[in-house]
């Protein structure tokens, strides 16, 4: 009786250990394919990097963009360093460029240049674009304690995230922000106001438009400036 039970008790792990080693080659393989794909991003992480302070700096991005023939100016390399969730403006650390070209599947150049279609349709969308949007601004904040932008730096951070999808808001408001006298610099708040005021308010004739409610004050003022140039 005793054999009996000692067999019966075996089969259970006999079975074990067969399924066990048949799908350890299957996650060998699968270990090995991902350990491969990490040592490409950090091959190719060095051939950008700068070999003194271990990071991509503004010139290695700039190979990188030639390399993958973007513009560095690019709305799509700020989407690449949102993907990474970079911290400082023109760098990336060896942990940001790995979180980022994992997420993208790209170990070489042209994959990540493959990747970029995928990625920007990505941030286009409403849940993605509003937390891009604000990346944008932060990521545009350089010294410690900065909570602010100046009005050149915010025109053109306003063409390049939103241009392409609201050109004649975008237009308007830079012409606005360049010629008036009340605001040397823009914050978060009138920021995010922007991309909102772009998404809920009909234009040019802003006839939703509700000073009432809690806008930004810079905004109550664009509304009033173009109801004067529109007569």
């Amino acid at each position: 009786m005793r054999r009996s039970s000692t067999k019966k008790t075996g089969q259970p792990a006999s079975t074990a250990s067969l399924t066990s080693s048949a799908s350890d080659p299957f996650r060998s393989a699968s270990s090995k394919a991902s350990s491969k794909e990490l040592e490409r991003i950090d091959q190719l992480f060095y051939t950008y990097s700068d070999g003194s302070s271990g990071l991509i700096d503004p010139e290695g991005i700039e190979a990188l963009c030639s390399d993958m023939e973007v513009d560095h100016t690019d709305v799509r390399i700020l989407m690449l360093a949102w993907k990474m969730r970079a911290e400082r403006q023109g760098y990336f650390t060896l942990d940001e460029w790995r979180r980022g070209l994992k997420s993208l599947r790209a170990d070489t150049v042209s994959k990540l240049k493959k990747a970029l279609p995928e990625l920007e349709k990505e941030v286009r969308r409403p849940s993605n674009f509003v937390d891009f949007h604000a990346y944008s601004f932060r990521y545009c904040l350089t010294e410690e304690k900065q909570k602010s932008i100046d009005i050149e730096s915010i025109c053109e951070l306003l063409d390049l995230v939103l241009g392409s999808l609201y050109r004649a808001q975008v237009d308007y408001f830079v012409e606005y922000l360049k010629t008036q006298t009340d605001y040397k610099v823009v914050n978060m708040d009138q920021w995010m106001g922007f991309l909102r005021f772009c998404n809920e308010i009909s234009f040019p004739d802003f006839g939703n438009y509700n000073p009432e409610l809690a806008w930004p004050l810079i905004l109550d003022n664009f509304v009033e400036w173009m109801r004067e140039k529109q007569g």
